[in-house]
This record gives structure tokens, C-alpha cells and sequence, in this order.
């Protein structure tokens, strides 16, 4: 795929051919419309081409595809050429139908309701094919809206990470399109300037512009028409400029569609932050800069972090990247809210990250003795805290500190297993602690003095989650008023 095929897609329901293959369905019904305008029978045009009625049926109910010489006679015989036959669009509003049943018959939703097809056909009244079509669409529209649920985006988050798991987090293809891109620009070291992210744009054809009021649920918005990226003012303070211009950018290199679905949406989320990482930790010198700081045995995620001017959870995540495929170390990472919900989470080392029956980290407690948890509690928000957890998956040794954001206060932490501890600064530290998680012994129910005192004596006002109660936000990019959007870009034509 390349950047020039980054586009809206137009599939209707049922789905659509590959782009080299023959669109039977929409030949068979431009074949019918222009053999019915010229007047002919499908015996009077057999005895035109000298193919059997039989044969031509089948053609055009998108059930054989004719071969090209068939096609150029059949072309002819109805005053047309190959080219009309083979267009995609169908003739008139009643081939649109007539196809899209069609399709929507041949797919997989239709086959599972073991329903008896409906033969498409010229008699069948126009009133019967929408009424058919239109209960088709309406189908299709509610199961998606059953889909977007938290339990999709749970089960769409555990395919991910098990995909990530499974490559140790590390994509070579991803890392060898960012150093391309960084050659190109001939950014060879140091921290990633604004300057340089400008000039990347550049490169790839792209002006920038920023302004007051982007569409309140974007961080940014690519205007592939007129080749301009629109970015905020600096008035967010969670997310790095410069990240959020990269992923708009590695959304066009990476040759991205509309989503089809939540786990595609997830996926491309997924690798353009990895692709934007890639740029501005460059994967040559931010592993020249690890394995120096591993042979000194003084790794430590706040260098990484001061050494290329990221945050610490984007130098934690790079870590994460590299630290398998280049360092010979197995990690684990997690972003935990002060409430001690699990909201980022990745892990290639064993440890044993509580999760529910379908296999989702995302939003679950994390264990009350765990660094992530305990460091909330440390007074000296200035540097990383280290400590030892002892675990039923093992010992670990875990490095976190916290870090403010319009959601709340969060942790971010990265851990290893004991054996790999030697290598980091920190790994001196006295604090331990023991986890017997998943035994809700451990944290989950309250020590038995505190129940016996105040047991049946408190009733707490518990705050509503009402996010709990609601579908994922609909649309093809979640949350997205596209609405908004479109008029947006419709007041800044310039």
C-alpha cells in the first residue's frame, strides 16, 4: 500500500473485490441494463456471440466471470465497450440494490442466519428489493452497535498485546520506514527538533498549520485534499507536539484506510505511536545508548528520557521496544492510575498482570504491594522509586515514578525479572515487598481486624462511573464527530 492510497473507503455492505479482480456482480447487472436497452433476449444475444442463453444467465446474475474474448463480443452485441461492462458503478438505482443484496447474500453475516436466498432477479419488485436491502443495512447497523462495546475493546486490546507479546514489541519493518524518513531529512543525531518534525512534513509534502479551535475530540487533522496538517496551539499539555505531528504523518506513510472495525482502528493507533517513536528515539543511537548504559550497569529510563527530550512514558514504551530484540532483556510496563486501575500495560517476562475472562489487563486493579501502586505514596516525587516484589510468578524488580495528566495522576513503571536486574541503576534499592495476588487474601478484601470493626457500619456514596454504562463511541474513528470535522476544513480553505 502506499500513501497515495490513504482514502475514505467506499465499500458497500458485503464487501467489495480485490482491486485486480473482475466485480462479477456489477459486470453482470451493466451487462443486463445495456442488453435491455438495446432490446434483446438473452437468446437473441446467445445467437449474436454464439454462447448458449444458459451461459449468459449466469453472467449476468455475477455467477461466472466471461473470458476477455466472450467479453468483446458481448461488448459489441450491446452497442458498449469492455471498459462500460467492467466499471464498478452500477447503471442505475436499481442495479445499486440488486448488487448490494447480491453481495450481502454471498457474505458471511447473511450465510450464518441460515436464511434461503433470494433470487435476484428483473421481477422482483423494486419495493421488495429495498425493503430487503434496507433490512440488510439495519442488520448490519445493529450488530455493529453490539460491537461497540468495552467488552470489544477489551477482547480488541488482548489481540494486540498478544501480537506485540508475540514479536517481543518490536516491528523491523516500522523502524526501517522511520530511519528511511530520517535519512531523507538527514537527522543523524541528537534529540528530534521541532524544526526537523517541520521538515518531515515538508518532505513528505505537507504544510502545516495551527489554529485555535481543531474539532474538540482530534489532536490533530490531516487535510488530504489540499496536503495540510492542522495541529493545536500549545494548550494541551498531556501529549508532545512533535509525537502528535508524527503520528499524523505516520498514518499517511504507513499507508493507512478507514478502519473497519475497533481492532483495526487499535492496531493503526498502535503503530503509529511506535512509528513516531522511532523518529525521535532513532533506533541506531538509542540502542548505542542502551547497550553503553547496560555494560556500565547503570540502565535507567530517566536518561533515555533526558538523553532525546521525550517524556518518561515515551522513553518507557521505546525501552520496551528494544530491550528484547537488542538487549537480550525480557520487561514488563504499566501505566496505572492513582485509583490503581491498569490503563496501559504491556509484558514479555511472566509477570502475573491481574485479568478478566477474556484475557483484558486494561481496567483491571492492580495488586495494592506492586511498585506501580506503592510509589503514589513516596514522598519524593522527583526521583524514580525502585523496589523488589516478590510474586507467585516470581521476583521483580521494578522501577516507577508518577506523572500528572488531565485524567488524573498516573504511574508508569517498568519492571524485569531478578535475573536481569543487574543491570540497572536502582537495583541497590532495600524496599521490598510481597504480592500473593490472585489470592484475594493478598489486597482484595480488607484485613480481617478493619472488617470485624467496621463491617455493616459503613455505607459509602459510591461515584458513578457512567462511562461504564455506554457503548464505545461509534464511527470509524471513535469519538470522532466527522460532522465537525467536515465543516472544520470546509471554513479553512486556505
Amino acid at each position: 500500500m502506499t500513501p497515495s492510497d490513504w482514502t475514505r473507503s467506499t465499500t458497500p455492505a458485503g464487501g467489495q473485490p480485490d482491486d485486480d479482480a473482475v466485480d462479477v456482480i456489477a459486470l453482470g447487472r451493466r451487462l443486463r441494463h445495456a442488453r435491455k436497452n438495446r432490446g434483446l433476449t438473452l437468446d437473441g444475444l446467445g445467437e449474436l456471440v454464439g454462447a448458449a442463453p444458459s451461459q449468459l444467465s449466469l453472467i449476468e446474475n455475477g455467477k461466472r466471470e466471461p473470458k476477455l474474448s466472450l467479453l468483446r463480443q458481448l461488448a459489441a452485441a450491446v452497442g458498449t465497450t469492455v471498459d462500460e461492462l467492467l466499471a464498478s458503478a452500477p447503471p442505475n438505482r436499481r442495479a445499486a440494490l440488486e448488487i448490494e443484496l447480491e453481495r450481502a447474500q454471498r457474505g458471511p453475516l447473511y450465510e450464518s442466519l441460515g436464511l434461503p436466498r433470494v433470487r435476484v432477479s428483473t421481477r422482483l419488485p423494486l419495493d421488495v428489493l429495498e425493503s430487503l436491502v434496507g433490512l440488510q443495512r439495519e442488520l448490519e447497523r445493529r450488530l455493529e452497535e453490539q460491537a461497540a462495546t468495552p467488552e470489544e475493546a477489551r477482547r480488541a486490546n488482548t489481540e494486540i498485546r498478544a501480537e506485540m507479546r508475540k514479536c517481543n514489541n518490536y516491528y523491523p519493518e516500522l523502524e526501517r520506514q522511520a530511519q528511511e524518513l530520517l535519512d531523507a531529512v538527514g537527522h543523524t543525531s541528537g534529540p528530534l527538533s521541532h524544526h526537523v518534525a517541520a521538515d518531515l512534513a515538508d518532505h513528505l509534502g505537507f504544510s502545516l498549520r495551527f489554529v485555535n479551535n481543531l474539532p474538540h475530540s482530534t489532536r490533530s487533522l490531516t487535510d488530504l485534499k489540499n496536503r495540510r496538517i492542522f495541529l493545536t496551539h500549545g494548550g494541551q499539555t498531556d501529549h508532545d507536539p512533535r509525537s502528535v505531528l508524527l503520528q499524523a504523518l505516520g498514518h499517511y506513510v504507513l499507508g493507512h484506510e478507514t478502519p473497519a472495525d475497533y481492532s483495526e482502528f487499535l492496531r493503526q493507533r498502535v503503530y503509529t505511536n511506535y512509528f513516531a517513536a522511532a523518529l525521535l528515539m532513532p533506533q541506531r543511537q538509542t540502542v548505542d545508548f542502551l547497550q553503553r548504559a547496560k555494560s556500565a550497569k547503570e540502565l535507567a529510563i530517566e536518561d533515555l528520557r533526558d538523553a532525546f527530550a521525550v517524556s518518561y512514558e515515551s522513553a518507557a514504551h521505546r525501552f520496551t521496544n528494544l530491550a528484547t530484540e537488542h538487549l537480550g532483556l525480557t520487561t514488563h510496563f504499566q501505566k496505572v492510575h492513582a485509583s490503581g486501575i491498569i490503563h496501559k500495560a504491556y509484558e514479555n517476562d511472566g509477570v502475573n498482570f491481574p485479568s478478566d475472562h477474556l484475557g483484558a489487563i486494561e481496567g483491571q486493579t492492580i495488586c495494592r504491594s506492586w511498585t506501580s501502586r506503592v510509589v503514589f505514596d513516596v514522598p519524593d516525587k522527583f526521583r524514580a522509586y525502585e523496589q523488589y516484589t516478590d510474586t507467585v510468578a516470581g521476583t521483580f524488580w521494578c522501577t516507577a515514578r508518577t506523572e500528572r495528566h488531565s485524567a488524573g495522576l498516573f504511574s508508569l513503571s517498568i519492571g524485569v525479572p531478578f535475573e536481569h536486574v543487574k543491570w540497572f541503576r536502582g537495583r541497590d534499592t532495600t524496599e521490598r515487598s510481597q504480592s500473593k495476588c490472585p489470592d484475594a487474601s493478598c489486597c482484595r478484601r480488607p484485613p480481617a481486624g478493619l472488617a470485624a470493626a467496621w463491617e455493616g457500619q459503613a455505607w459509602p456514596a459510591a461515584r458513578a462511573n457512567t462511562h461504564l454504562l455506554a457503548a464505545m463511541p461509534s464511527g470509524a474513528f471513535p469519538g470522532v464527530d466527522e460532522t465537525e470535522v467536515y465543516r472544520f476544513l470546509e471554513a479553512h480553505p486556505d
